[in-house]
């Protein structure tokens, strides 16, 4: 059941992760920066009005269960976490660093809150398939299992496969999104490897399909909301969005798939943020 949190208050706390993204990368040194910005507006949705989760009961079983299949997005996923209350806000510090809980992909035997381990693109929705199946077959009727791709991910046979099971076993437990920020690290996913038209593949799979713009909060909670409320058959959101989206020098900019913030840029990138 998803919280009583209004759009307003879901835009401040997507500026608030912005600003922790930015942070944690200048922490780093460096990371996957354009692809966690393009996706916060959904995981702060996500984590704060939709998803079933509880930091102090992490691993209750009937809890909704998330899966980063675009792993290198963690430099977005884990100050998230640190925000809902998984993890300290003062541990983004070691992102990266060396012996630090945070890699570059999320590790889930050292996250808490963390359900699944990714990096290796392809696996996040056969892996969302099973939880799934398993939730059905235990009896968690209410339990969602959410799964955020990326749209270069799409690439990936396994991706496929995973959404022709869904399909097959009529998983309406199951969300697929898809961030389509149009860009991967090679440059624009039309070039590389098209993938459109993306929405006509997954309803052929035997999906229920919905856009949105996933950088407008009002546009992600209807979707959300039409994904949560959703029976029959496994839901696909297409979230269209910008690479770097809240920071001018990153937006639209292949170069800003990974990156390093300096002590100026990341000035920089907090006025703009906090313009928004």
């Amino acid at each position: 059941m998803p919280k009583n949190v209004t759009v307003e208050e879901l835009k401040a706390k997507a500026k608030e992760l912005r600003i922790n993204i930015v942070k944690t990368t200048n922490y780093a040194k460096s990371g996957h920066v354009g692809g966690s910005l393009s996706a916060a507006d959904m995981l702060t949705a996500l984590y704060f009005k939709f998803l079933n989760v509880d930091p102090a009961d992490p691993k209750k079983m009937d809890r909704d269960r998330f899966i980063l299949s675009k792993g290198h997005s963690a430099l977005g996923y884990v100050p998230t976490l640190a925000m809902a209350g998984f993890v300290p806000m003062d541990s983004l510090k070691s992102f990266n660093h060396y012996e630090s809980c945070y890699g570059i992909h999320p590790d889930s035997r050292k996250i808490s809150g963390c359900d699944a381990s990714t990096g290796s693109l392809g696996h996040g929705l056969p892996m969302g398939v099973g939880m799934a199946l398993g939730l059905r077959y235990q009896g968690y009727k209410d339990s969602k299992v959410v799964v955020l791709m990326g749209d270069g991910e799409q690439n990936e046979g396994s991706v496929w496969e995973g959404a022709m099971a869904a399909a097959h076993y009529k998983l309406d437990n199951i969300i697929a999104i898809v961030d389509r920020n149009k860009l991967m690290i090679d440059g624009p996913t039309e070039q590389v490897m098209g993938i459109d038209p993306i929405d006509k593949k997954y309803e052929a799979f035997g999906f229920r399909v919905i856009s949105c713009n996933g950088n407008d909060m009002a546009d992600v909670d209807r979707a959300l909301t039409e994904a949560w409320e959703n029976k029959g058959k496994p839901i696909c959101i297409i979230s269209h969005t910008e690479k770097g989206f809240g920071v001018k020098r990153f937006q639209g900019k292949v170069a800003w798939h990974y990156g390093a913030i300096d002590s100026d840029m990341l000035k920089e990138a907090i006025a703009d943020i906090e313009a928004l």
